[in-house]
């Protein structure tokens, strides 16, 4: 159990590498607040816009599925009802068949 412990503060005492996103700007740098503010801003933007974008996307795939599950469900439909006038047709000859006997 200590092991474990020490494990787990090892870890959480290295810091963990900042991961970089594509068309965001570095903001620290920035001594202006204005200019620090600006940047923030820009970055809040972009990000609403991914964040659309991915929500447009995601809305996009769901309404597909939709299509395609209620297509699915039509063609289920349409063979139970195949297999019932099937299993209908084989009790018939089946009937028949026992009447011959």
């Amino acid at each position: 159990m200590r092991l474990v412990g020490a494990v787990l503060l090892l870890f959480a005492a290295v810091p963990a590498a900042a991961q970089d996103i594509r068309g965001l700007e570095v903001c620290t740098a920035e001594k202006d607040m204005t200019r620090r503010t600006s940047c923030l801003q820009s970055n809040v933007e972009f990000l609403q816009a991914a964040l659309q974008k991915a929500s447009a996307d995601a809305q996009q795939k769901l309404s597909a599925t939709s299509a395609q599950l209620a297509a699915a469900q039509r063609e289920i439909v349409t063979l139970k009802d195949a297999v019932a006038k099937l299993q209908a047709r084989i009790g018939a000859l089946e009937k028949k068949k026992d009447e011959k006997k």
